[in-house]
């Protein structure tokens, strides 16, 4: 079947049974930051921007993606400047990216960048809960994107609403 979709930024038909889940379609187009985890959407290691909100392509059936926008890490990394704003707080918090859960530690920081104001530690903790990062623990997980919340907004010339960070 063809499913066109916008992939990365480039209109493109995608070759495959409606069936077949995101993740392996992505995998055979030689888009590797999507890794292999769980195949029940939990661990994040699968995880894409689609639409612009962070999901798992491994529980997503490309037959239902129609016309929808998908970006993969790869290039996340060379087109957002946030991406470097998250890099930087990950770095600053001493969370050293391993390369096989960065999709999902990365898209999940990019989904509380994204809200106008910086969410409670109990709310970030709900967005990356289910991660299964197995280069850092939760907590540094969390400082580490309270910092890159506080990066964002440096560069953005913002602030937090006198929120201490």
């Amino acid at each position: 079947m063809k499913i066109p979709i916008t992939l990365n930024g480039e209109r493109t038909v995608l070759d495959a049974e409606p069936a077949e889940n995101l993740q392996t379609t992505l995998r055979r187009l030689n888009l590797f930051s999507i890794k292999l985890g769980c195949s029940e959407g939990l661990c994040g290691n699968c995880m894409v921007l689609l639409d612009g909100k962070p999901v798992p392509s491994c529980t997503l059936p490309v037959g239902i993606l129609r016309d929808c926008s998908i970006v993969t890490l790869e290039y996340f990394s060379k087109a957002e400047p946030i991406y470097n704003d998250i890099i930087n707080g990950f770095r600053q918090a001493g969370i050293h990216l391993c390369g096989y859960c960065n999709a999902g530690k990365i898209f999940s920081a990019y989904r509380v960048l994204t809200e106008p104001v910086l969410p409670e530690d109990e709310d970030i903790l709900d967005v990356v809960r289910n991660l299964n990062p197995c280069c850092t623990d939760r907590d540094t997980l969390i400082h580490g994107i309270k910092l890159a919340y506080s990066i964002k907004l440096n560069r953005e010339g913002k602030t937090n609403n006198g929120k201490k960070l």
